[in-house]
């Protein structure tokens, strides 16, 4: 009881100490007493009397915003020294609430939030850690680091993602964009102007660009692998391949490379598959797995691919994938490989016949008719196909309708090109006439 008065005692006189230098306006005795109050609580242990002067000393008349922040800070290095869990969440309770509102320590603010999430999380209460997060939008902080800003974004999609909130990861997740990840950080900081924001040091625990770089496009696959997104998939991991740490370190680049290989195969026909495919191809690093380079060749040549053949010598390789940087490659994409080899071979069959029967089709895609019907119908409504079937008869013609401006511009270019020839015809015979009527004169 007599270390309580004392206590009591000291804060009594601190407190009037404080008064005085606020009224007259003087920073740095105001802070010095400020930050003298709570160390003398957090020396006594007296956490409840921390928290009661906390609240105190802010709601002062006229309290000057420097104290406030001295008194923020120097409160949040206590919070890891607490006793027990009650008494940190209390402390990061009266702490938020004393920065809420207040623009001059929305840093430590959104530092305070991101350490009680983090201890919802522990208690598995992840919905309210993610609300928690998102009340926050660091992106409008001019003071805070770059990397802290990143870091904070990367963790409301994280939590986002743990409770499956696929929609709002994705908006949060456009908060960064890419192109932030490929700045210099060796180049100098440019000295702030005159009344611009000075940018904080990020702290310690947050990671370099390049780790958060990986972090951000390792979240972007769980969002995309929720959608079977697997182009998306294939342009993150190329993205994580790029990265200079992974490039150098074979144990890293050849898992990736694989799964690069992998969703390559399982990406739907189009003009951005065939680039990434071509460009994978070409990669040196390639013939370290040369089973996934035989795989892309058999892709790019113009020949159809027997499906038995192939998965009987990739399946394996298939299977190993769960055991695999990144894990297994989804519960459909042994279906979907199946139906990219049926779309590769019906596009082969479209190159090399103008018109085939049905039967033929059927027969080179090793299916029966009526699936060879279903999947080309499918790439038809896709528009990744131009095809018409003449069911009767049972004739796929492959030749492309064309438009009646297009045929109109070829009659036009044929008219044009026969009067060219009418023209130097004519020419030619002005020519020989006048020749001709020469010679005679002679």
């Amino acid at each position: 009881m007599d270390g309580g008065g004392n206590l009591e005692a000291a804060i009594e006189q601190l407190l009037n100490v404080e008064k005085q230098m606020r009224l007259a306006g003087d920073v740095a005795g105001t802070k010095k007493a400020v930050t003298d109050i709570l160390q003398l609580c957090f020396e006594a242990k007296a956490w409840k009397t921390l928290n009661d002067q906390i609240v105190l000393l802010s709601k002062r008349r006229g309290q000057l915003k420097q104290a406030v922040t001295a008194m923020v800070q120097q409160a949040m290095e206590y919070i890891d020294q607490t006793p027990d869990l009650d008494t940190r969440i209390e402390l990061i309770k009266t702490l938020n609430a004393v920065s809420a509102g207040k623009i001059y320590v929305e840093i430590e603010r959104a530092r305070l939030i991101k350490k009680l999430a983090k201890i919802k999380e522990e208690r598995g209460l992840i919905a309210e850690a993610a609300d928690l997060m998102q009340e926050i939008a660091v992106e409008t902080f001019g003071a805070m680091a770059k990397t802290e800003k990143i870091a904070f974004i990367l963790e409301q999609v994280r939590l986002c993602l743990d409770r499956q909130d696929y929609v709002r990861a994705q908006i949060l997740s456009r908060k960064i964009s890419p192109r932030v990840f490929d700045a210099d950080p060796s180049k100098e900081k440019k000295k702030p102007k005159e009344g611009e924001n000075i940018v904080e040091e990020a702290p310690a625990d947050i990671p370099s660009l390049l780790e958060l770089k990986r972090i951000y496009y390792e979240l972007m696959i769980r969002y995309y692998f929720h959608n079977n997104d697997y182009l998306e998939i294939c342009r993150c991991y190329k993205s994580i391949y790029e990265i200079p740490s992974v490039r150098e370190n074979p144990d890293q680049w050849i898992p990736v490379l694989r799964k690069i290989c992998w969703y390559l195969v399982l990406s739907p026909h189009d003009p951005m598959q065939s680039s990434l495919l071509n460009a994978t191809l070409e990669d040196k690093n390639l013939s370290e797995i040369p089973q996934f380079r035989l795989l892309l060749k058999q892709l790019v040549t113009m020949e159809v691919i027997q499906w038995t053949a192939l998965w009987d010598n990739f399946k394996d390789e298939f299977e190993n994938e769960k055991n695999m940087l990144g894990g297994s490659l989804g519960e459909k994409a042994a279906e979907d490989l199946r139906q990219r080899i049926i779309e590769h071979n019906i596009i082969v069959v479209s190159k090399y016949y103008s018109r085939i029967t049905l039967k033929r089709l059927a027969e080179l895609l090793c299916l029966s008719i009526q699936e060879a019907e279903k999947h080309l119908s499918e790439m038809v409504v896709s528009k990744s196909l131009v095809a018409k079937i003449d069911r009767p008869m049972g004739i796929i013609s492959f030749q492309t309708a064309k438009d009646s401006n297009d045929i109109l511009n070829s009659w036009a270019m044929n008219l044009e090109k026969l009067l060219d020839l009418v023209e130097k015809s004519c020419h030619q015979i002005h020519k020989e006439t006048m020749v001709h009527k020469a010679a005679l004169r002679v």
